[in-house]
């Protein structure tokens, strides 16, 4: 005979990865509306800081296999963001504004020499320093265009803050890439090796978002212009573009990039539709940031803590000297310069990918690499959407009402 009540769960209750996924969406909600409406922060600063609460130091709620569980909704984020921002990118305006090229230009290269200056000045290896100030080149494409739609914000500022993101994340991968000969050598690997692999990353990215670009524009233009067909259009793209980079072993954000920019410069016939990827990137934005959260390491700040305020300090003049310089002339507004440079202040999340990328291949440079640059991206990651939504708001270009 049956004992009654052999069909209730045991106890205490076991909660899977999915519930729990499930719950951190809905503290994530919950706090970026907090954030917002009782001290007028951005979303993504309150999601931020529920993963940071239910992260190691404090809850320590999220574990490994949530974040492999999450990594499909992580990718697909990540390159919904960058193939948008590839989007954005002008062939036309820049030619038209060759001083905005150089402007975009001339920021990415003042941050990477301020930075490199910067951690020589406090005896890095040249090599190490140098690849810390490629990697703290780039801006963050997840924050700043979060925090403008959220603010809808639009105008001359914005335009440039998106364009100049997109600039300095490709300086960012391209620097790294150029570098990775040198530490190859250093790490007695082939003459072959140190061409042939930088050579076939760059080469397979830009291939890969070309390939991609003919797809797209292809089939939109036998879709029709319909928003719904191509909604769906783009999220497969993205999604495809994204397992084939991985598959083949070259920069996922290189490839979308290049994507996002040829279908845009390409598209002739004017096939494609505006890019809205509507309620559906919210969802994936919150699963973004509040993992983006829990992943972020304090644990090595105190240690470096002089560094990483250079590190943060350098890095803002490098890129505000260079826009103050060029900005003018480029045809930037009267006091836009400064606050454009304060928009750009958020450091791209992908820094932790490409310090992983490298120290996958050599995980002592990699470490060392790590305890550089990851503190200056976590604080970062506090400080940098505060600092793009001032900027945007100062700017005149915050319309949340519209």
């Amino acid at each position: 005979m049956q004992e009654i009540g052999w069909f209730l769960p045991s106890w205490p209750l076991q909660f899977g990865q999915l519930a729990l996924f499930g719950m951190l969406l809905i503290a994530g909600l919950l706090g970026g509306e907090l954030a917002n409406r009782v001290a007028s922060l951005p979303r993504v600063t309150g999601y931020v800081l529920v993963g940071i609460a239910c992260g190691p130091h404090a809850l320590d709620l999220v574990h490994a296999p949530l974040f492999a569980g999450a990594r499909v909704f992580i990718d697909l984020a990540l390159g919904m963001i960058v193939f948008e921002l590839g989007h954005r990118f002008d062939f036309d305006w820049l030619g038209r504004n060759r001083w905005l090229a150089l402007a975009a230009l001339g920021e990415s290269l003042g941050a990477f020499f301020a930075i490199y200056a910067a951690l020589m000045y406090f005896d890095y290896p040249s090599l190490l320093a140098a690849a810390a100030a490629a990697v703290g080149t780039a801006t963050s494409p997840a924050v700043v265009l979060v925090v403008a739609q959220e603010l809808r914000a639009s105008g001359q500022i914005t335009e440039r803050m998106l364009l100049f993101t997109a600039v300095n994340c490709v300086f960012a991968y391209v620097a790294l890439t150029l570098l990775l000969p040198f530490l190859h050598l250093e790490h007695e690997a082939s003459w072959r090796s140190a061409i042939l692999h930088p050579l076939y990353l760059l080469a397979g990215a830009g291939l890969l978002g070309f390939i991609g670009s003919q797809f797209l524009l292809g089939l939109a233009k036998w879709l029709g212009k319909r928003e719904d067909r191509q909604f769906v259009l783009f999220v497969a793209l993205v999604v495809l573009v994204v397992g084939c980079a991985r598959a083949l072993n070259i920069p996922v954000v290189v490839a979308l990039l290049t994507l996002g920019m040829l279908a845009r410069n390409l598209d002739y016939d004017h096939v494609l539709l505006p890019l809205r990827f509507g309620h559906a990137s919210q969802l994936l934005f919150v699963v973004l940031f509040v993992l983006s959260g829990a992943s972020l390491d304090f644990g090595g700040l105190e240690t470096v803590a002089v560094v990483t305020a250079v590190f943060v300090a350098v890095r803002f003049l490098g890129k505000a000297v260079a826009i103050l310089a060029l900005g003018r002339l480029s045809g930037l507004r009267a006091g836009g310069a400064g606050l454009l440079s304060l928009s750009l202040l958020p450091m791209s999340g992908i820094a932790v990918v490409m310090v992983y990328d490298t120290a996958a291949l050599y995980p002592r440079f990699g470490a060392e690499l790590a305890a550089v640059v990851l503190s200056a991206s976590a604080l970062l990651e506090l400080l940098g959407p505060l600092a793009t939504q001032f900027a945007l708001r100062r700017a005149g270009e915050a319309h949340p009402e519209a």
